[in-house]
C-alpha cells in the first residue's frame, strides 16, 4: 500500500546539498550504485519536499547532477530544451533549445514525445541525444552549443521505431552513440571536442540499449545490443569481437547489460534472460549462452547487482521485483506484482530504491531471503520513467512527466 507523502517545502539553506557527481545514465559506473547516499537508520514515514519546479518539459531523460548544478534534457512543444539549474532551489542558470520535430507512429504513441536518452557530462561538456536522433555537444558551464549532428544525410531515417532511447557513454575519452534507425544505422565513437567520428560500426542499426564497458579475461569490450543482436566491440577501433542473435518482438532490445564473474547478462520482454560467457579462441573471441530463463524477463528496466545477487524488475505479473542468482539464473524471490509498467533501480547502502512508473518510491531490504519492503512513498502526480539522481547524502531528484522535485529523508 502506498504511503501518502505530506508535501513540505523546506528552505534550501537548511538542507546540505553538496552534491556527489551523477553525470550519466545510472550513475558514475552506469550500474545504479548510489555510493554517496546514506540510508537512514530508520526510513521516515514521510519524505520532505525540498523544492519543486513545474513546467520543466516532458520526457524520460534523467537529470544529471555535478557540484551545485542540475542539467535536464526535456521537450516543450516542438523543441527539445536543455536547462542548467541550481541544486539549492531549482532556479534556472541557463536554457538552450532547438527545433526537434518528431512524429510518433501508432504503436509508440503511449511512449510520449521524449527525449528518452539520459545525457552525459564529460570534462566540462554536456552531450544530449534527442528522440529524433539529434546529437548535441554543449559547454556545460555556459550552455553554448559546441556542435550538433542530425544524421539526416546519413541514414534513411534518424530514429528507430519507438524513438531514440539509448543513453550515450564515454569510453576512452570518446562519446559512444548508436544512431539511425533499426534498419539503417551505426554505432559511432565521436571526438567530444568537435563531433568528428573516430570510428563507426555499421553492421546493424540501434535497439534502445545503453552500452557498457566490460572487462572479460583482461580484455576491455564495449558491450551493447543492436536491433537484433548482442554485441561486443573493441573500444579503440570498433572492430567486432563477437555477436549473438537476440531478438524481441518489434526489435525492442532495451535493457542495459550487466556483468558478474565473467558472465554478461542480457534480457528482453517476451524473450528471455540470458547469461553470455565470452572466451578467447585462438586469435578470436567466442560468445555462447551459459544459461537462459524465462522466469524473470525484463522489458525496459535495467537490473543491479549487489553482493552476487541480481535485483531486477520484470514485466511479468504486471510488473514486480525479483532477486536472482547470476551464476545459474535461479530466482530467489519475487515481489507482489502489479507494481507498474516499468521501474528504475537505485542501490543505497543495504537498501534497494525502486521508482516505479506509477510514481511510487519503494524501499526494499537487500540481502533478504524474501521480498521485504520497508517503506513506500508517493513522489509525483504523473508518470516517472526517468532515472532519479542522488543529491548530497540524503536527497533524491525525481523527474516526472512535467516537473522536477528534490526529496529528502533527512
Amino acid at each position: 500500500m502506498k504511503t501518502l507523502v505530506l508535501v513540505l517545502l523546506v528552505s534550501a539553506a537548511s538542507v546540505a546539498l553538496c552534491s556527489a557527481d551523477w553525470t550519466q545514465w545510472r550513475g558514475p559506473n552506469r550500474d545504479g550504485q548510489a555510493t554517496g547516499l546514506l540510508a537512514p537508520e530508520a526510513w521516515p514515514e514521510q519524505l520532505t519536499r525540498v523544492w519543486h519546479v513545474d513546467g520543466v518539459g516532458a520526457g524520460y531523460a534523467g537529470p544529471l547532477v555535478s557540484g551545485d548544478s542540475v542539467w535536464l534534457h526535456s521537450r516543450i512543444g516542438d523543441a527539445e530544451v536543455v536547462t542548467r539549474r541550481r541544486v539549492g532551489d531549482g532556479s534556472v542558470i541557463w536554457t538552450s533549445e532547438y527545433a526537434a520535430p518528431y512524429k510518433m507512429n501508432g504503436s509508440a504513441t503511449s511512449h510520449g514525445m521524449g527525449p528518452k536518452s539520459t545525457p552525459i557530462l564529460f570534462e566540462g561538456r554536456l552531450f544530449t541525444l534527442g528522440i529524433s536522433g539529434i546529437l548535441s555537444g554543449f559547454d556545460a558551464e555556459s550552455g553554448r552549443v559546441l556542435w550538433r549532428k542530425d544524421f539526416k544525410d546519413e541514414f534513411s531515417a534518424t530514429w528507430p521505431t519507438f524513438g531514440t532511447a539509448m543513453s550515450p557513454a564515454i569510453v576512452h575519452g570518446r562519446l559512444i552513440a548508436h544512431v539511425g534507425t533499426d534498419k539503417d544505422g551505426a554505432l559511432l565513437a565521436i571526438n567530444p571536442a568537435d563531433g568528428s567520428v573516430a570510428w563507426r560500426w555499421d553492421e546493424e542499426g540501434p535497439g534502445y540499449v545503453s552500452p557498457m564497458l566490460i572487462n572479460i579475461a583482461g580484455k576491455e569490450m564495449l558491450v551493447s545490443q543492436s536491433a537484433e543482436h548482442s554485441i561486443g566491440l573493441d573500444p579503440e577501433t570498433g572492430e567486432t569481437l563477437w555477436t549473438l542473435p537476440f531478438k524481441t518482438p518489434y526489435a525492442q532490445n532495451i535493457v542495459t547489460p550487466v556483468e558478474h564473474d565473467g558472465l554478461i547478462l542480457f534480457s528482453g520482454t517476451r524473450a528471455k534472460t540470458v547469461a553470455v560467457r565470452v572466451s578467447k579462441q585462438g586469435d578470436s573471441w567466442k560468445a555462447e549462452e551459459a544459461w537462459t530463463t524465462t522466469n524473470a524477463t525484463m522489458y525496459m528496466s535495467s537490473p543491479v547487482i549487489v553482493d552476487g545477487v541480481v535485483y531486477g524488475f520484470t514485466e511479468k505479473r504486471s510488473g514486480n521485483l525479483f532477486a536472482m542468482k547470476p551464476d545459474a539464473g535461479e530466482v530467489l524471490w519475487q515481489g507482489p506484482g502489479r507494481m507498474g509498467h516499468n521501474a528504475t533501480l537505485l542501490v543505497v547502502g543495504g537498501n534497494l530504491l525502486t521508482l516505479t512508473s506509477d510514481a511510487e518510491l519503494i524501499v526494499t531490504k537487500l540481502g533478504a531471503d524474501q521480498y521485504e519492503a520497508i517503506r513506500s512513498y508517493d513522489v509525483a502526480d504523473s508518470e516517472t520513467y526517468g532515472h532519479p539522481a542522488p543529491v548530497g547524502d540524503k536527497n533524491l531528484l525525481i523527474k516526472d512527466d512535467h516537473s522536477l522535485t528534490l526529496w529528502s529523508w533527512e
